[in-house]
């Protein structure tokens, strides 16, 4: 698959099956892999990601449901329960985060430049899910981003024994995707791109 090939597969997906033929260690390596090559302001590095598989990937999701029971009316929680179960049905999950502690390090390193750390730790941390998306994409892989947090913060940090100084970012489940993507619909071009020669 080329380039332009993957990112017009980079689709949203919200229901997958986990049997994709793609194993373990391929994954593990194309996440250590994106994780030594995106860019980060200065350098920094502060993006960090946990991957999860097998019994832990569906730990994740039955946690994500947990807690969100309590804050969902009880007419839409079979919508809520149906969707965290299409997540779960996945091969994987991933979570992205930011170390705190690197990005505080930046801000005071670079102190003219201090108050944008954050919102270059979040940047990089987006090119991250980008180059990681267009990864499972090139794996035959489907996926969406989700957004979780804060409400799962801490169970997870406890679950996976996660540094409280790294902050969840989003969440990103993975698999052969169960159904077929939405239509998109496109803002016109020419609302969106200029060319000045």
């Amino acid at each position: 698959m080329n380039f332009n090939e993957m990112i017009q597969h980079r689709r949203s997906f919200y229901s997958f099956t986990k049997n994709s033929g793609v194993n373990d260690e391929t994954l593990i390596r194309l996440v250590e892999n994106i994780l030594l090559t995106t860019p980060s302001a200065f350098d920094s590095q502060s993006q960090r990601i946990v991957l999860l598989l097998g019994d832990q990937h569906d730990l994740f999701w039955d946690m994500v449901l947990l807690k969100l029971k309590p804050n969902v009316s009880e007419e839409r929680f079979p919508t809520t329960q149906a969707k965290i179960q299409g997540f779960k049905s996945g091969q994987g999950t991933l979570l992205f985060y930011d170390d705190t502690n690197v990005t505080k390090e930046m801000k005071a390193k670079y102190p003219l430049y201090g108050d944008k750390a954050e919102l270059w730790a979040y940047e990089s941390n987006a090119m991250l899910q980008y180059v990681a998306w267009l990864g499972l994409a090139d794996l035959g892989l489907s996926t969406s981003l989700q957004h979780y947090n804060p409400l799962i913060d801490q169970a997870a940090a406890m679950q996976f024994e996660i540094p409280l100084h790294w902050k969840m970012i989003a969440q990103m489940p993975f698999g052969i995707a169960a159904h077929e993507p939405k239509i998109k619909t496109q803002v016109p071009l020419d609302q969106r791109f200029k060319v000045k020669r």
